[in-house]
C-alpha cells in the first residue's frame, strides 16, 4: 500500500514589522500639511478625503472612531463634537475650529440623508479598509518616503501636543486614555528635554 504524499500548502505572507517598513510611526507637521494637500487633489472625493485626514488628526481618532462618526455627535451651534472612544477609552467633547466647522457643514450638505459624517460613493459610511486606502494613497501622492497609515495621524497629534508643552493629563483626556502610561509614550520624542545636551 502506497502512502499518499502530503502536499504542503504555501503559508500566507506574514505582515512585516512596522520598523521594517518605516523608521517612525508618526508624521511631522510638514508631512501632515502635504498629506492633506495631496488628499484634496484626489480626482474623486478630494474634499472628503482631505477632511477625513484632518479630522482624524485633529481629534486623534482611531479608524473605527472616524468611520462611526455621526451627525448627532456634532453641535454646530456650540462648535463642539462628542468623541466616543474604543478600547474602553473615556469619551470627551472636543472644540471644533472655524475652518473645520465650515467643512463639516459642507459635508452635511453633500450627504443630507446620511447619519454618518464620512460617506462612500454608495452613500453609506466609509469602511476601515477604505480609510486605510485613502490615507495610503494620499501619502504616496504627497511623496512621503514610507507607507502612511491612519494610526500615524493619532500618534502625530500626541507628539505635537507634548511638543507644545500641553499638560499630560489634558492629553490623556483628549485621547481618552484610561491610564496615563499610554499618554506618557508621547513624551519620549519631546526634544525639549535634550536641548543643549550636545554642546561642548
Amino acid at each position: 500500500m502506497t502512502r499518499k504524499k502530503k502536499t504542503t500548502r504555501p503559508l500566507p505572507p506574514t505582515k512585516p514589522h512596522n520598523s521594517d517598513v518605516r523608521t517612525r510611526e508618526y508624521l511631522t507637521a510638514t508631512e501632515i500639511k502635504v498629506l492633506k494637500e495631496a488628499a484634496a487633489k484626489a480626482p474623486q472625493n478630494g474634499f472628503r478625503d482631505k477632511w477625513l485626514i484632518s479630522v482624524i488628526y485633529a481629534h486623534a481618532l482611531r479608524v473605527s472612531e472616524a468611520t462611526d462618526l455621526r451627525w448627532d455627535q456634532v453641535d454646530f451651534a456650540k462648535a463642539r463634537i462628542h468623541i466616543n472612544r474604543l478600547k474602553n477609552g473615556d469619551p470627551s467633547v472636543h472644540h471644533l475650529e472655524g475652518e473645520e466647522l465650515r467643512a463639516l457643514r459642507q459635508l452635511r450638505r453633500d450627504h443630507p440623508e446620511s447619519d454618518f459624517i464620512f460617506n462612500s460613493q454608495r452613500q453609506g459610511p466609509l469602511s476601515a479598509r477604505q480609510v486605510h486606502t485613502i490615507v495610503a494613497r494620499a501619502g504616496k501622492a504627497a511623496g512621503i518616503k514610507f507607507p502612511v497609515h491612519p494610526h500615524q495621524l493619532r500618534h502625530s497629534k500626541g507628539f505635537q501636543l507634548t511638543g507644545r508643552g500641553v499638560d499630560l493629563r489634558v492629553i490623556q483626556g483628549y485621547f481618552g486614555h484610561k491610564a496615563i502610561q499610554h499618554t506618557v509614550l508621547y513624551t519620549k520624542l519631546d526634544s525639549r528635554k535634550y536641548k543643549g545636551l550636545g554642546r561642548d
